[in-house]
């Protein structure tokens, strides 16, 4: 009679400054060892962005910013095992090749949809509070269009829904980033459930809130800098990062 036993619960780590040093050192390698990969992958994101920049202004097609935006936080988990898996071949000595496309394909068929739902839920629900602090503070002034008339931000009003929405918005951002620093690469690389995953993850940040929350400031500033110059700068900050975030799971999680 055999038993199985269910696996090990992870271990987090203490981690430290030095391990986002070290992270960042790594992914830079990983990035000069196999940098069409990794522009491949950032590719999708620059390509989404000129989308989105080409519909508004352009066009002036506001509405296709919802549906252009929704794309990314479904593709994102399946673009950021491109990294994970280019990283995880390097550390590992085995080769890359285009086995890399399968493996990312095949997450179809396992949780990463599961996170790429529960973002998408995050995703909307966010749309929906920015539209309700838009609304509480500015449904009552005189119709105009905020992407031409800045001057409506510097009103009283303007000002407070921006104070409340920036709040709102980086307590969602913060408890995503929680959810999914390292939930995405733990759930490429072993077998577990998206849940657990995303518990791990929360405890991590919880069990190292300056390091890891540090992290997250520096991604945001990252992509935030990438994405001045035409989306251009996504090509270097998207692999670097990727790469990174593979290399600082392994070093947080055991």
């Amino acid at each position: 009679m055999t038993t199985t036993h269910p696996p090990a619960a992870p271990e987090i780590n203490e981690l430290d400054l030095s391990d986002l040093k070290a992270s960042l050192a790594l992914g830079w390698q990983d990035l000069r060892r196999a940098p069409l990969y990794g522009l491949g992958f950032a590719l999708v994101y620059v390509l989404g962005g000129w989308l989105i920049w080409w519909a508004t202004t352009t066009k002036g097609q506001i509405w296709w910013t919802l549906p252009a935006s929704a794309g990314f936080p479904i593709l994102g988990p399946f673009i950021a095992c491109g990294f994970y898996e280019i990283s995880r071949r390097l550390q590992a000595g085995e080769a890359l090749d285009a086995g890399i496309f399968g493996v990312i394909w095949r997450q179809k068929d396992r949780q990463i949809p599961s996170i790429a739902a529960v973002i998408v839920v995050f995703f909307l629900f966010w749309n929906f509070l920015a539209h309700m602090i838009f609304a509480l503070f500015l449904g009552n002034a005189p119709m105009t269009n905020v992407s031409s008339s800045l001057a409506v931000f510097a009103t009283p009003e303007g000002m407070a829904m921006l104070a409340v929405g920036t709040t709102v918005g980086a307590v969602f951002a913060t408890l995503l980033f929680s959810l999914t620093v390292v939930s995405l690469p733990m759930l490429l690389d072993r077998e577990v459930d998206f849940v657990t995953a995303m518990l791990t993850s929360f405890a991590l940040v919880r069990e190292n809130p300056v390091v890891m929350l540090g992290w997250g400031a520096l991604i945001g500033v990252a992509l935030f800098v990438g994405m001045l110059p035409g989306f251009l700068g996504l090509f270097l900050v998207l692999p670097l990062f990727g790469h990174a975030s593979w290399h600082l799971y392994r070093r947080a999680i055991t």
